[in-house]
């Protein structure tokens, strides 16, 4: 009896959670939505996906080469800036960008698309300055582009979109990516709570491996051949040839299991922006929601233990 009592309030929340995610905000085709990192990749398609919407699209990317082919692509509402997150300057400029065209309206959308992973490779491989490299983009930038725009994200009542990742929840690989989406995941809660009163909702995006640039198996392999090539002999013995060879073949093993779809994860940004009810979290992709997430909740002797079965093996 008690079974079917859990079954039966499980079913009617879900189908409460159902009818709220689906109530739209009012009168998307007013407001304006910045999307870092539009060059390719996530926000290039979030971009396209909003325009398609109807939104007012502003679109910031890193090359004007990226801008343009955007521009070609979508209507004449989506606007374009050039922004580099590591700059303080481009930030201030964008800022002042953003200001002229929301006016007293308001930004309604901030997404936090923008991000790198490499350098990356065993964390002994690296050097201080290879982990600030991702830092300065993935984390630093993305604090520092929020605080920036968080005046007229307020003003409007708005959403703030943090692209995290499954690496925000576990880590097992080197560099600074996972703990640059770690980080997100930190500043994002704390966020949340801070803007709660001001009606703003904060949300992240954890995406599982999807095809992207980032993922690209071909600079991640020059990358971990570069960072081999520089370190020292003592170390490189420790290692072994065969630890590289090793790790490449893990990376291009993983390759096969990169879901093409990006949809799937713009489709979550889409929702945190335009859903009267989002959710704080989305977990994008089968493999974060049945793989990374469960085991997020594990034990960590049992997450080492499966991860250092698929592991590499040192010299010693």
């Amino acid at each position: 009896m008690w079974l079917y009592a859990v079954a039966v309030l499980l079913g009617l929340f879900l189908l409460r959670r159902w009818h709220r995610e689906r109530q739209t905000v009012p009168r998307l085709s007013e407001k304006h939505v910045l999307v870092t990192g539009c060059d390719s990749g996530f926000g290039n398609l979030l971009a396209r996906q909003l325009d398609a919407r109807g939104l007012r699209v502003l679109a910031a990317c890193l090359t004007e080469a990226g801008a343009a082919q955007l521009r070609a692509a979508t209507s004449s509402r989506l606007q374009t800036v050039l922004l580099d997150v590591t700059s303080s300057k481009s930030i201030a400029h964008v800022t002042a960008w953003v200001r002229e065209r929301v006016g007293d309206q308001g930004l309604w959308g901030l997404v936090n698309n923008a991000g790198i992973a490499i350098p990356t490779a065993p964390n002994e491989w690296l050097t201080k300055e290879d982990f600030v490299k991702v830092l300065d983009v993935n984390l630093v930038g993305l604090v520092e582009v929020t605080l920036s725009l968080l005046p007229l994200v307020r003003r409007a009542r708005g959403r703030v979109v943090n692209v995290a990742s499954v690496m925000g929840r576990v880590s097992f690989f080197g560099g600074g990516y996972c703990l640059s989406k770690y980080g997100v995941e930190a500043f994002s809660d704390s966020l949340r709570l801070e803007m709660r009163n001001f009606g703003v909702k904060v949300c992240v995006v954890e995406p599982g491996y999807f095809k992207t640039m980032i993922t690209n198996t071909e600079n991640l392999e020059k990358n971990f051949h570069s960072s081999w090539q520089k370190l020292p002999e003592e170390i490189k013995a420790s290692y072994g040839e065969g630890y590289l060879r090793q790790f490449v073949a893990m990376l291009k093993l993983m390759e096969k299991s990169y879901n093409s779809n990006l949809s799937l994860v713009t489709n979550c940004m889409e929702h945190a922006l335009t859903s009267l009810h989002p959710r704080t979290r989305y977990s994008a992709g089968w493999d974060a929601k049945l793989l990374y997430l469960p085991i997020s909740y594990l034990p960590s002797a049992l997450t080492d233990a499966l991860f250092a079965s698929f592991y590499p093996k040192a010299v010693g």
